[in-house]
């Protein structure tokens, strides 16, 4: 399995000194979150888009993806959030990233079947963009669809090679999931995990990798056992926790201990 890191845990952070973080603490890929306020984003030209591929082809690290905020399953016009996943995928071609990150959003206010239907209904629409952009859309356990289970109830709606889905391990556990039910689920549309550590369920503020209890070790074996060869990222909800330590200061622990982790289940 391949490493990386998300920048929502270095917010704001220029992109050569991502890659530098990078490639200093031996992890092979970054993903970038896709936000007005990060250097790199849907609202950027062509220019600064060949400029950061440029960057991440010099640097030798992957792009593993574009972390999205279209929320697919959200009550409202398609068209708007159809606009929103055309930008993001046509960011995520310009800059070489395989993936696309998009939540469900789903609300109180709809019925879970009427969740699912619009998420599928606007996810198949973008498929089609995405096949043509080379692209594949990630629907990420999150939110009204935190686990397997839930995703499972889009994605098979979808049933397009271009649509998979994202595992969060800590959104799948807070829903009451075992890893290897989620794993169960979405093992024919899983494009990566991202992985993390939390307290608690009550106290989500990001920890170093393997001081909290989230099933890290559980879930790494049970993608080895599995011949799962895919990638492993760390998300540090840094941007959100304010008083969270600073993610560089822990990178190098946490590739080590994710590296612990894969030689055990080897």
């Amino acid at each position: 399995m391949k490493l990386a890191f998300s920048t929502l845990g270095v917010p704001g952070l220029p992109l050569p000194d991502v890659l530098r973080l990078a490639t200093e603490h031996g992890y092979h890929g970054v993903e970038l979150r896709a936000h007005p306020e990060e250097p790199v984003h849907p609202g950027i030209g062509a220019a600064e888009r060949a400029e950061a591929a440029a960057k991440f082809k010099e640097s030798g690290v992957e792009l593993l993806g574009v972390a999205g905020y279209a929320r697919v399953a959200a009550p409202g016009d398609d068209e708007p959030v159809l606009a929103e996943l055309r930008a993001l995928l046509d960011l995520a071609r310009d800059l070489g990233a395989p993936y696309v990150r998009v939540f469900p959003g789903g609300t109180a206010e709809q019925s879970p079947e009427e969740a699912d239907a619009t998420a599928a209904r606007r996810l198949g629409t973008a498929a089609e963009y995405a096949g043509d952009a080379g692209v594949r859309i990630l629907l990420e356990t999150h939110d009204s669809h935190r686990t397997g289970a839930d995703a499972i109830r889009i994605l098979g709606l979808v049933g397009h090679r271009q649509v998979g889905a994202l595992w969060d391990v800590m959104h799948t556990w807070l829903g009451g999931e075992q890893p290897q039910e989620t794993y169960a689920a979405l093992s024919p549309y899983l494009g990566y995990v991202q992985v993390k550590d939390i307290a608690s369920a009550d106290d989500t503020t990001p920890l170093p990798l393997g001081a909290g209890v989230l099933p890290l070790a559980e879930t790494v074996e049970l993608l080895s056992r599995h011949g799962w060869d895919g990638w492993l990222c760390w998300e540090y909800e840094k941007r959100w926790y304010e008083a969270a330590a600073p993610l560089p200061g822990l990178l190098g622990a946490g590739r080590d201990h994710l590296a612990r982790l894969l030689n055990d289940s080897a």
